[in-house]
């Protein structure tokens, strides 16, 4: 299919002619128009969705990954059985790096301990349910019984008398220096899912599994449940998986709770000496240093939060099988220990130190040391969800050894642990993910980006394999719309490459950093069986066909599967890693396996990070039918819809089409953005293995055609499910451009005119500055208390320097004073609403002086410094999501930057203290203008005066008139807030002539009562701490007397009540600084704040 555009129209796409439906002009004249229109209807109507693929080509299919594992698995079992993993190419075993110890890559897996059999458990109960022989026998439930008598007999029935002796070791008594992460996922979670599918607890279809006991003890093998081979399973897996996790617990004696990222399975962590449980000269483990001598290096104690957080499901499954408390606690308090540790935005960092719990490195992302972190956090929910609180078996246990002083306590409550604590986690860290690294589509197509863990700016373009299971994981959550639009660049890449490259830039199109290899991995066809079980939507199915096609192609050895080296050219790699056996084709299996039990089940199982099935057992999950499980809470610091979140219903099929997904108006897009036009055209075989491929029945002639140029995507997909002539949306275009500021003389351009803020950057000099914009949506909150989309605009990068969504740029206003007021670009507008009042104020000498208001002429005298009152607000056209129906006050930025900013005391004999508090002005026909004067300085020139120094501080002035000589003699009245209405508390104030040492300014100090009565009935709770409404005047101002007043009053309020109050009681001189906006083109830069 050849895509076609002309200028900046739609896209539209056809891949055949019309056909004709055999109907002459003439019948159709001749009165079977309603036949047609009958047709039509019915066409319309009728549930097309998932006939695309008829159920002979789905069992076809289902077949074929049953041949691809098993030529894997068979190909392991005689070449490197009992090793760890095959070489394919080289037709041998592929052992750990004994004489490189530094060989990480290879010795984090390989524990030494025939890790693919161990990984294909899990893969071989799952085939057990669908896979016979020409018996009729369960081909997969026969060699997955055989796998676990194979396994038992090399290492032992976990006991520790002569029957945990193995012909190959005791148990995990294996001198191997292995990573804690891929030994949890990889080892440990094989082991318990293969004892949960041989006790019946996950279901294999036809097996039911009955224990039989004997009257002996369970560990002579005497008992069990016996199995046609002749082997009696009596949980020997599961105390094999308890000898390999207690020999994993020395790596969690660390101070943050993280575990070391490795772990020697005989002799501890000897080689990390900072350990506590190392501190101790005579039982420490220092002398047992497994032969390390002064020039080894030193291990380091970097770890990733995926590495230290994504143990819980696996940890938390052994716990309650064996009923040994001690690993639930771990994997839980070592989750929580990098959770917390997120940035102020909410962001989590891929290297993380296991010691000092410091991030290594300032990037984030979704992919790599990061990815499984999100998944457990959600998958831990699941799990959890099926006991009244998840903490229900954890009791009272003692430390792990006698020697550590690491406490076994779980930090927090006993709900910070419980199923929804977890599900939590995950919304907190979708809605940061979605917020500051999803690009939408107008960055081309929906894509995800790696950013700077603290601001969430962009740090790098790049798309990394380990990436694709984020759809799945957002399928699983309900996110279904950003898993479906996120996964179509996954399958465009995919088409592309007949791969994924490890690594891939949406800047160049093309492989990032040499990166393209391709070992294997299942993310990519785990989100698609995701995405299929959800939307039923058969695009997804042919998604799975193009994969499997292209393994087959590329990845076939005579005596396995290979990697790829590079997706490019189709260099192989010599290793088949144990988790294409282990997730790849389990995925693919259960994809083509519609009526599989695990497709069926109802019950709260998860599919580990390796891909293993895991379900708490039955006693621990009855809690639920009895009624305790308890309601989740309302949690208010989340979006409403978040908290009333539920499984979306799939898309709607389009009428007369099949597939949803292959009808998005976003296809192309995808397309576009994966670069799909430079797929290589090869039109012929390009497999060397054709030879091999009549006696193979993994692999056949129809596997070996590469598709050609111009393939519409996946390149399987029939030409029915290609809605005839569709049309694709127009491709979104963000406005951008820059304003660039002329260098001034004498002025030198350079990071000297930039600093780095809590909130984002502070400009010291326009001078050669260049402020990037762009042009976004912004969520404000209408005065009715409704939600509404405004367009403004954001610097996104101030000259070299990128920002983050939420970060600020902030220019003093000297910087922008003499600024042509007409330009276009950049105009300063001044804030019709707020403002800051300026306060030069003197503490009280005495509590007692504070009892009763007081007037501070300008001879007052000096008390002792108060501490400064922090009272902030934020105009309301950058509010976001106010939870009050009036138009209500925020605290803003601008003091806090200006407290951050200036300089801390030095103890000059100066006591002043100047203040800067955020005000108010009224609304209504009775607001009068403020009067036209100079702003006041700042903080920033503390020793410039304010312009008034008679402040006159009375009560509520609601009992009658002020003296005469107050309004003639003070330029300022503070006045209480509360006890009558506005206009009366003006009505109060005699007259004056207008003059500049005659009342200038009436100041109304609000008090928290005062807020709370102002709002709506029901609606107290919601308002936040320290926010005020606007006040109303809607009467024209009177005198006392009934008569208009000739001069109405300048009003202002200010918010903070006692504690401002105070200051202005004992305030030397006032004044006001106006608040300004930047506007461009018409348009508010929402992040550009005036100091």
């Amino acid at each position: 299919m050849v895509f076609a555009r002309a200028g900046n129209g739609p896209v539209r796409y056809s891949n055949r002619p019309v056909r004709s439906n055999g109907l002459s002009s003439a019948e159709l004249r001749g009165g079977s128009i309603w036949v047609l229109a009958t047709l039509l209807l019915v066409l319309c109507c009728a549930p097309l969705r998932g006939y695309s693929m008829t159920d002979a080509q789905i069992a076809a299919l289902r077949q074929e990954t049953v041949d691809v594992f098993f030529h894997g698995y068979d190909n392991y079992m005689k070449y490197a059985f009992p090793e760890d993993e095959l070489r394919p190419l080289s037709c041998g075993p592929l052992t750990r790096d004994r004489e490189n110890p530094g060989h990480v890559a290879l010795n984090d897996a390989l524990g030494n301990y025939s890790l693919t059999l161990v990984d294909s458990l899990s893969t071989l109960a799952i085939f057990a349910s669908s896979t016979t022989d020409e018996n009729g026998e369960s081909r997969g439930l026969q060699r997955f019984q055989e796998g676990v008598k194979l396994f038992v007999e090399l290492y032992g029935d976990g006991t520790d008398g002569p029957g945990g002796q193995g012909t190959r070791s005791h148990g995990f008594d294996i001198d191997s220096k292995v990573q804690v992460f891929e030994t949890v996922i990889r080892g440990l979670g094989g082991l318990l899912s293969a004892h949960l599918f041989a006790v019946g607890e996950l279901p294999i279809r036809g097996y039911n599994p009955q224990f039989q006991p004997n009257g002996t003890d369970s560990g002579s093998g005497e008992d069990g449940i016996a199995w046609p081979n002749g082997f009696k399973y009596n949980g020997q897996l599961l105390r094999l998986a308890h000898d390999l996790g207690k020999r994993l617990l020395p790596a969690f004696r660390t101070p943050t709770g993280m575990p070391y990222p490795r772990v020697n399975l005989r002799h501890g962590i000897p080689f990390y000496a900072n350990s506590p449980l190392n501190n101790d000269p005579e039982n420490g483990q220092c002398e047992r240093n497994g032969g390390r001598t002064e020039t080894t290096p030193v291990e380091i104690t970097e770890t990733c939060s995926a590495g230290a957080g994504s143990l819980v499901l696996e940890f938390t499954t052994l716990s309650r099988l064996t009923e040994d408390d001690r690993f639930e606690k771990l994997g839980k308090k070592a989750f929580w220990s990098v959770v917390n540790r997120r940035s102020a935005v909410g962001l989590v960092g891929a290297g993380i130190d296991a010691e000092s719990g410091l991030w290594i490195g300032p990037y984030t992302g979704i992919g790599a040391g990061i990815d499984s972190l999100f998944e457990y956090a959600f998958k831990s929910h699941i799990l959890l969800s099926g006991t009244d609180t998840g903490n229900a078996f954890l009791t009272e246990t003692p430390s792990i050894d006698p020697r550590s002083n690491i406490s076994m306590q779980l930090s927090g409550d006993e709900d910070t642990h419980s199923a929804d604590a977890f599900l939590k986690a995950w919304e907190d860290a979708h809605f940061a993910i979605k917020r500051h690294l999803y690009r939408g589509p107008s960055y081309h197509h929906p894509h995800y980006i790696q950013a700077d863990l603290n601001t969430g700016a962009l740090r790098a373009f790049w798309i990394d394999s380990l990436s694709a299971y984020y759809p799945g994981l957002l399928t699983l959550g309900g996110e279904l719309e950003e898993a479906i639009e996120t996964h179509l660049l996954y399958t465009a890449l995919w088409t592309r490459f007949s791969a994924l490259p490890e690594r891939w830039s949406t800047m160049t199109g093309d492989v990032e950093g040499g990166l393209g290899w391709w070992g294997g991995r299942p993310e990519f066809i785990e989100s698609t069986w995701y995405l299929y079980r959800a939307t039923q939507d058969p695009w997804y199915l042919h998604v799975g066909e193009m994969a499997l096609r292209d393994i087959k192609r590329r990845c076939w050895t005579k005596c396995g599967w290979a990697g790829l080296e590079d997706v490019r050219t189709g260099e192989k790699q010599d290793r088949m890693e144990s988790f294409f056996l282990g997730e790849t084709t389990k995925y693919l299996f259960l994809l083509f396996d519609p009526t599989h039990p695990l497709n069926k089940i109802d019950a709260p199982f998860v599919f580990s990070t390796e891909g293993h099935p895991l379900i708490l057992p039955r006693q621990t999950r009855n809690l639920r039918e009895k009624g305790t499980v308890t309601k989740r809470r309302h949690d208010d610091s989340l979006p409403e819809e978040t908290n009333e979140a539920v499984c979306p219903v799939p898309s709607s099929h389009i009428p007369l089409s099949i597939s949803a997904t292959a009808a998005r108006g976003d296809l192309f897009h995808a397309a576009s953005l994966a670069r799909l036009h430079l797929r290589p055209n090869s039109s012929i075989t390009e497999s060397p293995l054709v030879e091999f491929s009549a006696s193979q029945p993994s692999i056949s002639l129809a596997d070996l055609q590469s598709p050609t140029n111009y393939t519409f995507f996946p390149w399987t997909l029939p030409s029915d499910l290609i809605p005839h002539n569709g049309t694709c949306s127009k491709m979104a275009t963000r406005l951008t451009f820059d304003i660039s500021f002329p260098t001034l003389p004498n002025t030198f351009p350079g990071s000297a005119t930039l600093q780095r803020v809590r909130e984002g950057i502070l400009l010291h000099s326009m001078s050669g500055t260049k402020l990037s914009m762009i042009k976004e949506d912004m969520l404000t909150a209408t005065d009715e208390g409704e939600v509404a989309s405004k367009d403004t605009y954001r610097v996104s990068a101030v000259s070299h320097i990128i920002l983050g969504r939420d970060e600020r740029v902030f220019v003093p206003r000297d910087l922008v004073t003499n600024f042509n007021p007409l330009d276009p670009n950049f105009t300063r507008i001044r804030d019709a609403v707020w403002l800051d009042l300026v306060i030069d104020a003197e503490p009280p000498e005495t509590e007692d002086h504070l009892e009763s208001p007081v007037i501070l002429e300008d001879d007052g005298e000096i008390a002792s410094l108060i501490e400064p009152t922090l009272v902030l607000a934020q105009s309301p056209d950058s509010m976001q999501d106010t939870p009050s129906s009036m138009r209500l006050v925020f605290s803003s930025l601008l003091q806090h930057v200006s407290s951050m900013l200036s300089e801390p005391s030095t103890g000059s004999t100066n006591p002043e203290l100047r203040e800067t508090i955020p005000a108010i002005m009224p609304s209504g026909i009775g607001a009068a203008p403020l009067p036209e004067v100079e702003d006041a300085p700042g903080l920033d020139a503390p020793g410039l005066s304010l312009p008034w120094h008679k402040i006159y501080v009375g009560d509520d002035t609601c009992r009658g008139r002020l003296p005469m000589q107050v309004s003639r003699d003070y330029q300022i009245i503070v006045i209480k807030r509360g006890g009558c209405s506005f206009n009366e508390k003006l009505r109060n104030i005699p007259s004056y002539p207008p003059s500049a040492s005659s009342l200038q300014l009436v100041v109304i100090v609000s008090f928290a009562e005062n807020d709370r009565e102002s709002v709506s009935p029901g609606e107290e709770e919601s308002l936040p701490e320290g926010v005020f409404v606007r006040p109303l005047l809607d009467q024209v101002q009177y005198t006392k007397g009934g008569i208009p007043r000739r001069h109405p009053i300048p009003m202002i309020m200010v918010g903070g009540g006692d504690k401002t109050y105070q200051m202005l009681q004992h305030a030397k001189a006032v004044g006001f600084r106006r608040r300004y906006s930047v506007t461009s083109q018409g348009l508010p830069i929402s992040n550009l704040i005036i100091l």
